[in-house]
């Protein structure tokens, strides 16, 4: 088993999933004007990504203890393949639903797959190195928008009769990378299963243990601060700023999150515990949000959209790790769960965001969302303390192994 192999891969899985996000947030335009689509069916095509995400990743996390992580990427590269070219030959609004319902599905396996593949090969640091994986969700988005902007630039952009076609057509390269670098590998059975832990002990552990409520009651405020703005950063800044520079904001936001998830993992993580991490930094989303109620210029703009991309950049993959490591008898299935109920919390934002934008003005959007991350503070604040009354945030750890499994 090549372990820095399997780790690269899942990165390049990774990217093919969330350059899907910034290929959509740059097109979004392309679909109003070219399908005369209103501001709540783009909300509800780009939720669609999310719906499919979610439950995919739900459904998946067990899968991937019958079926093998393997064959869940196999399946993860036939879904990306085939969601790119339904986008490309869609005609309308039903078209693009159900395309984006389908890439979104093979995104969710995709967190499905590689968490607990990571979870287990690096059982020891499971917080960083998921950290670490995801930074490539936003590198993922830099590339795409670096790659949009460069199409833009070269008279590709909206309006365009190609141009959002050839941008979507992109994510096929990633697709095919990863693709072939899963061949002939050989994969280990979820750390659970190599541990002994009985198949119907994950079920039993999210049901009867009250920090896995915690944790998912907690994901969908995180997440929809996260991933539902992220959505929309780009078509509110050209709305505000009558600009066609939106996805430029979208990568320096995303460009930040990858350097501090890349490379602050292991600072952040050994000043905070996961917990006492998220609960830190829920305050700077909050200032970053409501700051872009005040936001005139592009400077001004940038700032805010720093200042929230620090608060939340850890957020994600720190959920991760606390299951991983507080709840690690959940294995996949909790591990499904939580990554599911992020992904369903973004896709209910997405149209009620597109219906805030609507009925109050773009400006007005991202500062009413402030109030998630307050929830977020106030819930993992009284958690941390008490975890300190009780010595403290300690990794549960599950002993055993069992032989690879190459599926």
């Amino acid at each position: 088993m090549n372990e820095k192999k399997l780790f690269l891969a899942s990165c390049m899985a990774l990217i093919a999933t969330s350059m899907s996000f910034a290929v959509r947030g740059d097109i979004m335009g392309d679909f109003e004007s070219v399908f005369e689509l209103t501001k709540s069916d783009i909300g509800w095509i780009s939720g669609a990504a999310f719906w499919g995400f979610g439950l995919s990743i739900i459904i998946g996390g067990p899968l991937c203890d019958v079926l093998g992580m393997k064959n869940i990427l196999r399946m993860v590269g036939l879904g990306h393949v085939i969601g790119t070219f339904l986008t490309i030959f869609s005609t309308g609004f039903t078209g693009l639903f159900i395309a984006t319902l389908v890439y979104g599905i093979a995104n969710g396996l995709v967190e499905a797959s590689i968490n607990p593949l990571i979870a287990t090969i690096y059982k020891d640091q499971k917080s960083k190195m998921l950290t670490i994986l995801h930074a490539w969700f936003p590198g993922g988005i830099v590339i795409g928008g670096l790659a949009c902007m460069a199409l833009n630039s070269s008279g590709f952009g909206l309006g365009s009769e190609m141009g959002w076609k050839i941008k979507m057509a992109l994510l096929l390269i990633p697709s095919i990378i990863y693709i072939i670098m899963i061949m002939g590998e050989e994969f280990p059975p979820s750390e659970r299963a190599a541990s002994g832990v009985p198949f119907g002990d994950m079920f039993k552990e999210c049901l009867t243990r009250p920090l896995f409520w915690i944790v998912f009651i907690v994901m969908w405020f995180t997440a929809s601060s996260e991933l539902g703005p992220g959505q929309w950063v780009a078509n509110i800044y050209n709305d505000v700023m009558q600009s066609e520079s939106g996805i430029m904001l979208l990568v320096w936001g995303t460009g930040t999150m990858f350097l501090l998830r890349q490379f602050g993992s292991g600072i952040a993580h050994k000043m905070f515990s996961p917990i006492a991490l998220i609960a830190a930094t829920a305050p700077l989303a909050v200032i970053g949000l409501w700051m872009i109620n005040y936001a005139q210029t592009p400077v001004m703009w940038f700032v805010s959209i720093t200042i929230l991309n620090v608060g939340f950049c850890f957020w994600w993959p720190t959920m991760l790790g606390i299951t991983a490591e507080r709840l690690p008898k959940s294995g996949v299935v909790g591990l499904g769960i939580i990554g599911g109920a992020g992904s369903i919390s973004t896709a209910i934002s997405g149209p009620v965001m597109g219906a805030i934008n609507e009925n109050f003005g773009p400006e007005k959007v991202l500062p009413i969302w402030s109030a998630l991350p307050v929830v977020v503070l106030v819930i993992f604040g009284i958690v941390y303390f008490r975890d300190k009354a009780n010595g403290g945030y300690v990794p549960e750890v599950l002993e055993g192994g069992a032989p690879a499994d190459s599926h």
